[in-house]
């Protein structure tokens, strides 16, 4: 029987976004909207051309947040995401741009 999550529980969401999503202020608007959200995290572009974020907060949140992310005028430069759950590790500090 799968293990039910505790809806209190911190979880840790990894996104890959590929696409046109470097060089259009992808990573800009996921931190200006990661300021409305109860979460914490990085993102950074990567040297194949995609964009990786790293969040962690309550799950209903982290889906939230990645909601935004489409509502804030990212959709149109997303062709695919690949998005990883795992628990959370409590190493972030805010939400911040990695170079």
């Amino acid at each position: 029987m799968p293990q039910t999550i505790p809806s209190t529980a911190r979880r840790r969401m990894t996104v890959f976004f590929s696409g046109r999503v470097q060089g259009v202020g992808f990573r800009y608007t996921a931190k200006t909207t990661a300021a409305g959200f109860e979460i914490t995290g990085t993102i950074k572009n990567l040297p194949d051309g995609r964009v990786a974020l790293e969040a962690e907060g309550l799950h209903t949140e982290l889906d939230a947040f990645r909601a935004a992310l489409y509502d804030a005028g990212l959709a149109g430069f997303i062709r695919d995401e690949q998005v990883i759950w795992a628990d959370a590790k409590n190493e972030f500090r805010g939400f911040e741009i990695v170079c």
